[in-house]
């Protein structure tokens, strides 16, 4: 059978240190090592020793796991139990319902502890009950530090009770009838009910040491002298008619013993009157005796008189294994002190009753970074192992590239030589295609002449004739033709000149008209013609030749003048038509 997932638990007390590890095999939980030491807490450091013990305990016994389960005492958690309003099954409002509670009950601000909490079964549904576990963060520091100092891994953080509530439920207690666990320790003892899955706690102030300070007072002697004379003569008296002990210090000594076993005994009435009143819990019918203190004798036998129901001492280890190599003998005699560690190895890998855990969220952090360093490893592996695949397809493609680079270098050659061949042509074609075009766009315009001398025939009064038609535009003025004697008019008194004159053509903007004409009224009547034949053409949709006359900026009098021409005065003029469309 192979040993998986081991675990060491180990239990930190006022005074003593418990460590067990435990593997999981087959689903059952196995003790495989123990070891206890106490030590001095007397001293000013007590950390201190508790560092020494824990380091010579873990290097006597070479324990092999380093995933710890720890147990702190219950004297320094805060345990409060609530009950909350009724939620359905919805996660997160119970969540939500907690933790507003746990502000309202926990006597310190919220960012200096470590807290959880655990829903307990109810009879009533119209109430969850709840239990908040809180102890401070630095009072779980001091002791993760100090482990993790020696090279161990905390996995898991809970209290004595709620490990000893574990222990006892998988040893089948409190499942019929209601039960009681007190375990009494060195600084304070620890009452839990165990009541068919109902769970209930109470930490009380007196246990061991409050003994020792009791002999310690009455003696005049040390701590130290006093937990001595406790351990060589202790036992509670059993009072009443029996005889007392020919030890006139023993007699002392189990008195002392009795009224301090009678005052626990008080709280533990007190607790149990709490319990059926606020809890709704049942009188129990069994007291079950745990921790170092509780050994003394006949302290079964005070509790069973007082409480009047059967008292026992607690044996955690029906619900494990037991190694072979484990000393049995050895084991019997500090039994009664393991039950917190018992309880803290059901945590490995089994489903228990209370399930809290109080790790920091520093330790939280640094389990989860640990937990993924394999998978960082893995993905380091798998990484270089893919550089290495592709270092090699990447050589292997170099060379297959550096073929075909080869190959295609000599046709690019020669594709360069018919590029340049062809960018050539284009060149050419393009200056080509631009000489076509400007020839075709003045071919196109060639008949637009036609119509322009035809629209100033159309709008020339009677009695004018013109002697000269021009442009003028983005180039220097042009003239297009001189017509021959009479064209428009009378014959002029001088020679024509029917040639043409040439020049590289431009923008036409403006048509330039000069004249004669016998009336001075005809010149107006030009402009006013203009106006009429450009309305005429917008109103018609066309669009007409001229811009219009010189009220729209569409002609312009450049010239004007009287002047004798065949024994009669004549008006000369020059005049500049805009036209509508410009012309190239």
């Amino acid at each position: 059978m192979a040993k998986t997932d081991s675990i060491l638990a180990i239990d930190i007390g006022s005074d003593s240190l418990k460590i067990a590890e435990f593997t999981n095999i087959n689903g059952r939980v196995s003790l495989d090592k123990f070891a206890f030491t106490e030590y001095n807490v007397g001293d000013a450091d007590g950390g201190a020793a508790l560092a020494f013990e824990l380091k010579k305990t873990l290097e006597a016994n070479q324990f092999t796991s380093k995933k710890v389960h720890l147990s702190v005492s219950g004297q320094s958690a805060f345990v409060r139990f609530v009950k909350l309003p009724p939620v359905g099954n919805d996660p997160v409002k119970v969540k939500q319902i907690v933790e507003f509670e746990a502000k309202q009950n926990v006597p310190f601000p919220m960012d200096e502890v470590v807290w959880d909490y655990q829903l307990i079964s109810s009879e009533d549904d119209t109430e969850i009950d709840a239990v908040f576990v809180v102890i401070k963060n630095e009072e779980i520091v001091k002791i993760t530090d100090l482990l993790e100092t020696n090279g161990l891994e905390v996995a898991l953080v809970e209290i004595s009770p709620t490990a000893s509530y574990n222990s006892a439920v998988a040893n089948e207690i409190g499942h019929d009838e209601c039960s009681l666990l007190l375990n009494i320790g060195s600084k304070c003892s620890t009452l839990t009910f165990i009541d068919h899955g109902r769970f209930f706690v109470r930490t009380i102030p007196i246990a061991g040491q409050t003994i020792t300070q009791q002999i310690a007072k009455e003696f005049g002697i040390p701590f130290s002298d006093a937990e001595e004379m406790k351990r060589r003569h202790g036992f509670v008296a059993l009072g009443g008619a029996y005889e007392e002990p020919d030890s006139e210090v023993a007699a002392t000594v189990s008195k002392i013993v009795r009224n301090v076993m009678t005052r626990l005994h008080g709280e533990i009435n007190r607790s149990t009157n709490v319990y059926r009143s606020q809890q709704k819990g049942q009188r129990p019918t069994q007291l079950f005796l745990s921790g170092g203190s509780s050994v003394m004798a006949f302290t079964p036998r005070f509790f069973s008189e007082k409480l009047r129901i059967p008292v026992d001492y607690f044996n955690p280890f029906k619900a494990i294994k037991l190694s072979n190599n484990v000393d049995k003998e050895k084991l019997a005699e500090i039994a009664h002190m393991f039950s917190d560690i018992i309880g803290l190895g059901l945590r490995n890998n089994t489903i228990c009753p209370i399930e809290v855990s109080l790790i920091p969220d520093e330790i939280k952090k640094k389990n989860q970074l640990k937990s993924k360093v394999p998978y960082f490893y893995a993905s380091a592996v798998s990484l270089l192992l893919c550089l290495g695949i592709v270092y090699l397809g990447v050589g292997y493609q170099q060379n297959l590239e550096s073929t075909y680079v080869n190959s295609s270098n000599s046709a690019i050659s020669t594709t360069k030589g018919f590029a340049s061949r062809i960018d050539l042509i284009n060149k050419k074609l393009k200056t080509v295609k631009k000489q076509f075009k400007d020839v075709n766009g003045m071919l196109a315009a060639r008949g637009k002449w036609t119509l322009i001398v035809n629209e100033i025939q159309s709008i020339l009064p009677p009695k004018m004739w013109l002697t000269n038609i021009g442009v003028a535009g983005n180039t220097e003025e042009v003239e297009l033709a001189t017509p021959k004697r009479g064209l428009f008019g009378p014959r002029s008194s001088k020679k024509s000149n029917t040639s043409t004159k040439s020049t590289q053509l431009g923008t036409v903007e403006w048509i330039e008209i000069a004249g004669y004409t016998l009336n001075r009224k005809a010149l107006d009547s030009l402009d006013k013609q203009l106006n009429l034949l450009s309305r005429k053409a917008k109103k018609d949709a066309t669009k007409p030749v001229f811009a219009g006359g010189e009220n729209t900026g569409g002609a312009q009098t450049l010239e004007t003048s009287i002047v004798k021409m065949n024994n009669m005065l004549v008006h000369k003029f020059k005049i500049r038509l805009k036209l509508f469309e410009p012309i190239k």
